[in-house]
């Protein structure tokens, strides 16, 4: 089992650590996993490649588009608007979910549920901009995670998107490569570049949530007694981190502004302007890639600003 990020004492390698813990106790030691954390056998496409390959058996991470550009649905910016929509369309049994999942089994993978986090935002260091124009103007540079559409939504709010694997971002940052991060909740650009960075706009043009995922030929290797184990193992995890995200996202805004991050929250007219362009700007290109019965289905489905 892997990580794509995190290392043992973050969300996720605790999640992860207790997976395997559950697993080995209600299968009285018969089932043993190996965990690997962020980093430590590779980044994010050759985990998600050593995972399709049955490499690797159970994985927490995000999809990688390369196989299948419809999965570049998890990351549609502006999708859902509040924590209720977003929690409620995120679930195991959400209507994304029910997208993603045929999708995903495709590939060859078999989707065990989500790992929700929070909506993302811009981390950045000695500047900050809340509109389109005042990005541009700056011309601020932003890390972005290489997977469609996340450059795309980073450029449409007027940003320029680098497209940067997580473990080189501290060093892309530190020699001013990208002038900060995006997309991400607060605990990692706190957590891992908080002497780097100043400010963190609250953005919320994605909702940012990590996947398990397991190997289909590991999955359909196990009876169903061990099916079930860790299924379950999985589900406990899942169901804690629903329940515990909004106050666990919560606690570190509170962490890093007291720390000297400043927290910096858009007025509704600079959040409305930025869901609006990039709907208009990123949607349509991702109809392309997505296809045109998703796209029905999630403009019948998203959240409508207020």
């Amino acid at each position: 089992m892997a990580t794509e990020s995190g290392d043992r004492e973050s969300p996720h390698g605790l999640a992860v650590k207790k997976i395997a813990d559950l697993v080995a106790e209600k299968s009285d030691g018969r089932i043993s996993m190996n965990v690997f954390y962020q980093g430590e056998i590779g980044g994010p496409q050759e985990l998600f490649d050593q995972l399709v390959r049955g490499n690797i058996d159970l994985f927490l991470g995000w999809p990688q588009t390369s196989y299948d550009e419809r999965l570049g649905v998890l990351q549609l910016p502006y999708l859902t608007l509040g924590w209720d929509d977003a929690l409620e369309a995120y679930s195991t049994d959400g209507w994304i979910s029910e997208i993603v999942e045929p999708v995903l089994s495709d590939i060859g993978l078999k989707y065990l549920g989500p790992f929700p986090e929070g909506f993302g935002g811009i981390a950045t260091a000695d500047t900050y901009a809340t509109s389109y124009e005042e990005a541009q103007e700056k011309g601020i540079k932003l890390r972005s995670q290489p997977i469609f559409p996340l450059p795309q939504t980073i450029q449409a709010m007027g940003f320029q998107a680098v497209p940067i694997d997580w473990s080189e971002v501290y060093t892309s940052i530190q020699t001013g490569v990208v002038d900060g991060d995006s997309s991400n909740v607060i605990y990692w650009d706190y957590t891992y570049f908080n002497d780097l960075l100043d400010y963190f706009v609250h953005s919320r043009h994605n909702f940012s949530f990590y996947t398990f995922l397991m190997n289909q030929r590991s999955w359909k290797s196990l009876d169903e007694e061990d099916r079930g184990i860790i299924s379950d193992a999985v589900s406990t995890v899942v169901n804690e981190q629903f329940q515990n995200a909004q106050a666990e996202d919560q606690k570190w805004i509170q962490k890093a502004q007291e720390e000297g991050m400043e927290y910096i929250e858009p007025t509704d007219a600079e959040m409305k302007a930025w869901v609006e362009r990039v709907r208009e700007k990123v949607w349509p290109q991702a109809e392309e890639a997505l296809g045109e019965d998703i796209m029905n289905t999630v403009r019948e489905r998203a959240s409508t600003p207020e």
